[in-house]
């Protein structure tokens, strides 16, 4: 394989700024050579910067030439297969995956326990069809956590197109063993131009040149413009419009979810009455073949007395989720292609009679509800107290392999820590690997880890949720653990099996030159945007809203969103093999230059209270009463 530098690129780029911070080359502070005033002659390198340079061209040799991260992908999807949370696959995972990096020469590789999590599920056998007035083969798969069908589900096909409890009511009792299509035909429209694409150079300068984010953007928590300068302190009469502000916000998401929550719910537990035999529906997106699918539905509790809000909702009280030990009953869910969705309906309004059979045998593990991390080490020598971590998510959907959502990121993160110990290096600092599991099901296994090491947000509950009612407080302090201190930085791949192009400073902007110097070696591999954009759906979260920095990179899309994520297209033959040793290679030289510099890596300005977990316990809880007394001395 060759990498070859994108001159064209690069001129176009040049040409465009002389001080767009993405490049990394050019200072536009430092004043052009005059005749009056000669050119300056370059530096006489240091010892350490040649040190420097010579372990970054063994990093590229390595990486780029000698790279084994297809052949840990393809283990990790073509033989283990799908790995949804708490499945045997993804134990199996687990366990692999910490015995390949203690072969690799890591040390204290383990699996860490999280949770609980819930159930387990596997899909032992499917099949789907039309059976009259002809055969129609039906391309689909059930929904994870779907119940099993008792046999095969034998019946008439029922297109149920209602959006209100009023037009439910026509299809009383009339849906007692029936297979419902549930939804309405979606228009399918020609693809003129391929669903593959990299960021161009005019994407790319648009991420350099933007801002920094406002205060309270991200899904993170609040980020923005005061990143780079000493937050002013809160003064008291500003609390309660803070407080206000909260409290609409909460408004409404909470009546957005009125609207969009709870008849789909509703819409369920009828067809749960009416004793309908399976549910049938399309994914929002996807064609040709491709579907998307994720977990199966089940009926959400009725609002406790007096509240007007569903339940199931954030910040509306917890939701009920269908891999919950003791999750309500539901009904055997299938999603198929939207071409034999449309079909079946189109041949239905036109009066025909369909019949079809459709089994589901799944089975559930509910003996170990614990959910796992598989994580590992390269120890570190004077500064050894002191963690650089990488990593992406192991779990997956079951569509497919998960192979770009997530086992590409696995793979180069355990592409890198290979390369380092292939190579003889010993970092000052200890370089630890985690492959995260829950992370479909809201961030599950990185935020427990977190919060088992390093801090979290007080009062502040698990998953998306979790996360979702924190940023709702913002006031909360953080309470971290004596390992806070000792933390560097982590980093994570996760976007699919594009290249690395650059990366989200995440509002740090004092990590902005260390992030230049880094990437600079790496030019000619395209990766050299730094934006001040947030992004957000990744594990990099889980650190970044403890105030801890977290950063995922910017990667090409290739076909991620379009073709991949989530979809029964996410499988090894669509990883592209030099997008993922060009990531490996720079993840390792990120890493190792994380774990040997001087000083500690910069953190964001805090925007909560940050406490010591004896603080925390020797902390008087602010009451009503103690607002309303400082509401009325000011």
């Amino acid at each position: 394989m060759s990498f070859q530098p994108s001159f064209r690129k690069w001129f176009v780029l040049l040409g465009l700024s002389a001080s767009v911070t993405c490049l990394g080359l050019t200072h536009a502070h430092q004043p052009p050579a005059t005749k009056d005033q000669p050119k300056s002659e370059s530096k006489t390198e240091t010892p350490k910067a040649k040190a420097t340079d010579d372990i970054t061209s063994k990093i590229r040799e390595e990486g780029l030439n000698k790279s084994q991260v297809m052949k840990t992908v393809l283990y990790m999807t073509e033989v283990i297969g799908p790995r949804l949370t708490n499945s045997p696959g993804l134990k199996r995972a687990n366990e692999w995956t910490a015995k390949t990096l203690t072969g690799f020469g890591l040390e204290n590789a383990k699996l860490e326990a999280w949770g609980p999590f819930g159930t387990g599920w596997t899909l032992k056998r499917f099949s789907a069809q039309v059976t009259d007035p002809l055969c129609i083969p039906l391309i689909g798969i059930p929904k994870a956590w779907s119940p099993s069908t008792e046999g095969v589900a034998k019946g008439d096909v029922v297109h149920l197109d209602a959006t209100d409890e009023k037009g439910l009511e026509k299809f009383k009792g009339k849906l007692k063993g029936s297979i419902v299509l549930i939804g309405n035909p979606r228009e399918v429209k020609a693809l003129f131009e391929a669903p593959g694409k990299r960021h161009t150079d005019k994407e790319l300068l648009a991420m350099a040149n933007a801002p920094e984010p406002v205060q309270g953007g991200g899904r993170s928590g609040p980020q923005g413009k005061a990143a780079t300068k000493k937050p002013e302190e809160p003064k008291k009469s500003a609390e309660p419009a803070k407080t206000k502000d909260a409290e609409t916000r909460a408004a409404d998401v909470v009546a957005r979810a009125r609207a969009g929550m709870s008849f789909p719910s509703r819409r369920l537990q009828f067809l749960l009455d009416e004793g309908a035999a399976v549910m049938l529906e399309t994914s929002f997106k996807g064609d040709g073949g491709t579907l998307f699918v994720q977990s199966a539905s089940v009926p959400q509790p009725a609002p406790a007395p007096g509240s007007e809000a569903p339940a199931g909702g954030r910040g509306m009280g917890p939701r009920v989720n269908a891999y919950d030990k003791n999750a309500p009953k539901t009904i055997p869910q299938v999603v198929i292609t939207v071409e034999h969705f449309n079909r079946l309906v189109h041949m239905l309004k036109a009066g025909e009679k369909l019949k079809a059979e459709i089994e589901i045998a799944a089975e559930l593990q509910k003996d170990d509800l614990m959910g796992y991390n598989t994580v590992a080490e390269i120890p570190g020598s004077d500064l050894k107290d002191e963690i650089v971590m990488l990593g992406g998510h192991m779990d997956s959907w079951h569509g497919g392999t998960g192979a770009t959502d997530n086992a590409a990121g696995c793979a180069v993160g355990m592409e890198a820590v290979r390369i380092i110990k292939a190579l003889g290096l010993k970092p000052r600092r200890t370089i630890r690997i985690a492959l995260w599991t829950g992370e479909e099901q809201g961030l599950l296994g990185s935020r427990a880890y977190v919060g088992q090491q390093f801090g979290s947000i007080q009062g502040a509950g698990s998953g998306m949720d979790g996360m979702f009612a924190s940023s709702m407080n913002p006031t909360a302090p953080i309470i971290k653990k004596p390992a806070y201190d000792k933390f560097q930085a982590y980093f994570n791949l996760d976007n699919g099996t594009g290249k690395i192009r650059g990366v989200h400073l995440q509002g740090n902007e004092a990590a902005r030159p260390l992030f230049r110097k880094w990437l600079q070696p790496f030019v000619d591999l395209e990766a050299t945007t730094i934006t001040a954009n947030n992004t957000g759906g990744t594990d990099h979260q889980s650190y970044d809203a403890i105030g801890l920095p977290g950063f995922q990179f910017i990667q090409d899309e290739i076909e991620y969103d379009e073709r991949t994520h989530h979809s029964n297209m996410d499988v090894y033959d669509r990883l592209q093999a030099d997008d993922l040793k060009q990531a490996s290679t720079i993840m390792a030289s990120i890493i190792w230059n994380a774990a040997n510099m001087d000083e500690r890596f910069p953190r964001k300005p805090m925007r909560r209270p940050l406490l010591t977990e004896a603080e925390a316990k020797s902390k008087k809880p602010e009451t009503p009463a103690d607002k309303k007394a400082e509401s009325t001395d000011e």
